[in-house]
């Protein structure tokens, strides 16, 4: 929303009011991060109104426009191209390790993003959820890190599901690794090197908790009012994590990916079918309604 505002300085310009604090918001913004003060929040300037408070809301109309477009234009394309009669032992093998550590992932940033600092708080302390975080966090990372590398390493050497993987998936790959790996470096900086790898400020050094940034910051988007003050100061991991993640939602309606969005939740309502009774006796089509073993309604009257 671009409005006329008068600046801290009473100076009249024309600024993005949802985007851009004054001095006030800025000292408001650095007393609720007090925890860990020598993490200054500075103004921010163009690019980072365009990454973290434009490009979120980008990335999400693309992300549901797309979908809808593409489940209207392509259904029959919809599902992902299954390569299993091509190869199958390392599929087994790898797909279940992919797919389940990036649903740990998923539902780990998840906690982290949505549910406030202040809730954890109070069940266990900052440092219990800290280890918890990065023990769990490490095993999903790992799992998905190497099921994803056999599932490309199949791909790249195996001359028949080669000839069935495109340009869209090669690019879509590509970005998948970048998220991971990024996301993946991130955690790991952060862990060794508490203060992720920012310099010291005012000669302290700093204490970065993505808890009380990134989240706090994801979590504004949600009542469009994005912090975006917040992102100014966070390691450069991070940052590249953020962004190629949104990159990956805007491609995300376009590639193979959007199988993930396809849930059959039909089945667990759907009425089953018998073809047989127990004793052998046939009894020809029936009802999803008709129990097990008996023979339709109208037969039986007769």
């Amino acid at each position: 929303m671009v409005t006329l505002i008068i600046s801290c300085s009473s100076r009249l310009r024309l600024v993005l009011t949802s985007f851009i604090p004054c001095e006030e918001t800025t000292r408001v913004l650095a007393s609720e991060n007090a925890g860990h003060a020598a993490q200054a929040v500075a103004d921010p300037g163009i690019v980072d109104i365009l990454l973290w408070g434009v490009l979120p809301y980008v990335a999400l109309v693309v992300l549901i426009g797309g979908t809808i477009w593409r489940y209207r234009t392509d259904q029959f394309g919809w599902t992902t191209r299954s390569s299993q009669v091509y190869e199958s032992k390392l599929l087994r093998i790898a797909s279940p390790l992919f797919h389940y550590g990036l649903a740990a992932v998923f539902l780990g940033h998840v906690g982290g993003l949505l549910v406030p600092k202040a809730f954890t708080d109070l069940v266990v302390s900052d440092d219990t959820y800290h280890i918890v975080a990065l023990v769990g966090g490490s095993v999903a990372a790992v799992a998905t890190i190497v099921g994803m590398f056999v599932l490309i390493g199949r791909r790249a050497s195996n001359s028949r599901v080669r000839s069935a993987t495109t340009r869209n998936d090669v690019f879509m790959y590509v970005v998948l690794v970048l998220v991971i790996l990024a996301g993946t470096a991130a955690t790991l900086i952060s862990a060794v090197n508490p203060s992720g790898g920012l310099p010291p400020v005012n000669g302290h050094e700093v204490h970065f908790n993505y808890r009380e940034t990134i989240s706090v910051w994801f979590r504004s988007l949600f009542y469009f009012h994005p912090e975006v003050a917040l992102m100014v100061n966070i390691p450069v991991a991070f940052k590249i994590h953020i962004v190629v993640a949104m990159v990956l939602f805007i491609i995300w309606p376009f590639t193979r990916l959007v199988h993930a969005l396809t849930v059959p939740l039909h089945y667990l309502f759907r009425p089953y079918t018998v073809y047989r009774s127990r004793g052998g006796q046939r009894v020809g089509a029936r009802r999803g309604w008709d129990p097990v073993g008996t023979l339709p309604r109208e037969r039986a009257d007769r």
